[in-house]
């Protein structure tokens, strides 16, 4: 019975010793580098701190940090052919009409946010803060590119719901006495196209009908135009221009063919118009623009100084979404110059359906 019972047990397969052996030296190796990446990375206490892992950039940075030689290559690659083959972009990135492309937040929220109420009670609360100063608000959502350009969608859903946020959300600046702009019936009126094909921002011609609208909605709360020239520079001829949505994409390095075809844009340059003597006094700041990313590009802000007479001071931040920097702006307030009369408040349409973000926390826990 006992050889019996000798005779079951497995026996040992020299192959899977040095399988396991090979198994642990990789896995050595693996734990060697990453800690020798770590090390290298200089990770601060921010991009580790609690709620960078609460908001997903702690895990960004470890990536960041963790990635081998060659990874970026590997990337481009994988994305190249993931887009010449199924005509997919990732999980940021749709796919509408050929060569258009559309952010899919601005197609949908994120599943279980819902933070109209919140938004509403910061609205409230800064418009407030504001008019205690003797400063006046106008607020300016900027449609959506899938909206302005949903002749591109090409089967691309959008959701009705949150099409229906602007509507509400221009409902209650009513019953607040908010001044704003609805932006939707100028810019269906310009010319298309009014956004770049690849990115989600508004072209020159978005831009202008854009600003056209905000300066004639904000002249009344200015009593009127103001003296500041502008210098117009004749539009140089169309350059390629690589659209935000490529690069999220992951497809900014991919060779042409490889991913849809750069936008072609003419740069342009418009500046106040300067005595050029050293005595000479600037305008008093009258216009202060807190916005998106909008107001970065396509020369919003300086079309928008244009229309109004006056040169503004454009704070406008990259990934400000709702509230950025209106909230950067704020925290400078006590360095506002007395002669400032009017807030320009612009962000983008989807901005309203996008998560809380960390300040806005910090301010609704702060609100009674």
């Amino acid at each position: 019975m006992a050889q019996a019972d000798k005779a079951a047990l497995p026996v040992a397969v020299p192959g899977h010793r040095l399988h396991a052996i090979v198994l642990g030296i990789l896995l050595a190796l693996g734990l060697g580098w990453g800690a020798w990446c770590l090390l290298q990375a200089k990770l601060t206490a921010a991009d580790v701190a609690p709620s960078a892992w609460m908001n997903g950039t702690a895990g960004t940075a470890l990536n960041k940090s963790l990635r081998l030689p060659g990874q970026a290559d590997l990337d481009t690659w994988n994305s190249s052919v993931r887009y010449r083959v199924l005509g997919h972009l990732g999980d940021q990135v749709a796919m509408g009409c050929p060569q258009w492309l559309f952010y899919r937040d601005g197609l949908r929220p994120q599943p279980g946010v819902h933070v109209f109420d919140q938004r509403l009670r910061l609205m409230r609360h800064w418009v407030e803060t504001l008019r205690q100063q003797q400063v006046q608000v106008l607020v300016v959502a900027v449609p959506d590119k899938s909206r302005i350009e949903a002749d591109h969608l090409c089967g691309q859903t959008v959701s009705l719901p949150m099409r229906r946020t602007v509507d509400a959300w221009q409902d209650a600046l009513r019953v607040q006495g908010v001044p704003f702009v609805d932006l939707r019936q100028p810019l269906e009126a310009a010319e298309a196209p009014r956004f770049f094909r690849t990115d989600v921002h508004m072209n020159a011609t978005g831009a202008q009908a854009a600003a056209a609208a905000v300066a004639h909605a904000a002249l009344p709360l200015l009593h009127g135009p103001g003296t500041q020239a502008f210098n117009v520079e004749k539009a140089g001829p169309p350059q390629p221009r690589m659209g935000d949505l490529i690069v999220l994409a992951g497809l900014e390095q991919a060779r042409p063919g490889w991913r849809p075809e750069l936008d072609m844009a003419s740069p342009q340059k418009i500046e106040p118009i300067r005595g050029g003597g050293l005595l000479d006094e600037t305008p008093p700041v009258e216009v202060l623009l807190a916005g998106s990313s909008n107001g970065r590009r396509s020369n919003f802000a300086e079309r928008l100084g244009q229309g109004l007479g006056r040169e503004v001071w454009n704070l406008s931040l990259d990934g400000g979404q709702f509230s950025g920097a209106l909230l950067v702006a704020l925290k400078q307030r006590e360095q506002w110059p007395k002669s400032l009369k009017l807030v320009i408040w612009e962000f983008s349409e989807m901005a309203l359906s996008l998560p809380l973000t960390d300040d806005e926390k910090s301010v609704l826990a702060r609100l009674p």
